[in-house]
């Protein structure tokens, strides 16, 4: 069975990072939590990811 997730690495702005980190705290959520909804959202807004699934 695969793994629900993966670890990676990237490289991001350090200007928008620190606006991730700082919606993250405010959303109480971690800021791998905050960055998997963010890229779900705009997934599912662009028609790439189903907009039912709840996972």
């Amino acid at each position: 069975m695969k793994p629900l997730k993966e670890k990676i690495s990237i490289t991001i702005d350090s200007d928008v990072l620190d606006l991730i980190k700082y919606e993250a705290e405010y959303d109480d959520r971690s800021l791998s939590q905050y960055i998997n909804l963010v890229l779900k959202e705009h997934l599912k807004s662009s028609g790439k990811y189903p907009a039912d699934e709840k996972k």
